[in-house]
């Protein structure tokens, strides 16, 4: 707590603020650090693998590659969320299940679970894109905005 915002406190709260700082857990650091980097790590290079794989048996190059690894990576999140294995897999590795594209399966799929009692109309399509519908939108825009930038530069001659 900032030195200012202690002054400002009275010796009762300054008393159980020492009292709540001596009690409180230590987090893990360096050990939540290691799992969300060995997690994410591995997430990444089983895509890599299915990147490969695309490649290889599929004649796609290194840039067409891309979307279906990544299509494959949300379903396959999809799936383990189904069953119950990618929550037990975020809850050891943190931030390493969630920064991947993999949170993003996990989050779309999370919420259609959670609403599915509702129905599939009101409960599972209108409660499915509640955590990831930013994402989807700032996304497109995203896209649509360089596609514009990019047409624009191309007609004018600059790229």
């Amino acid at each position: 707590m900032a030195n200012e915002k202690r002054k400002k406190l009275t010796p009762v709260q300054q008393e159980y603020h020492l009292f709540e700082k001596e009690r409180e857990t230590k987090r893990p650091i360096v050990r939540n650090c290691a799992c969300a980097f060995l997690v994410g790590g591995t997430i990444c290079a089983i895509g890599q693998a299915i990147s490969y794989f695309y490649m290889y048996f599929f004649d796609f190059t290194e840039q067409t590659a891309g979307n279906p690894t990544v299509a494959t990576m949300v379903f396959l999140s999809m799936i383990l969320t189904g069953l119950g294995v990618y929550d037990r897999i975020a809850q050891f590795a943190g931030a390493g299940s969630a920064v991947p594209v993999t949170g993003f399966g996990n989050a779309v799929i999370s919420a259609a679970i959670e609403h599915r009692t509702e129905g599939f109309v009101l409960g599972v399509g209108s409660n499915m894109f509640k955590l990831a519908g930013s994402v989807i939108l700032f996304g497109t825009f995203a896209a649509f905005v360089i596609a514009l930038v990019k047409t624009v530069a191309t007609q004018w001659g600059g790229l």
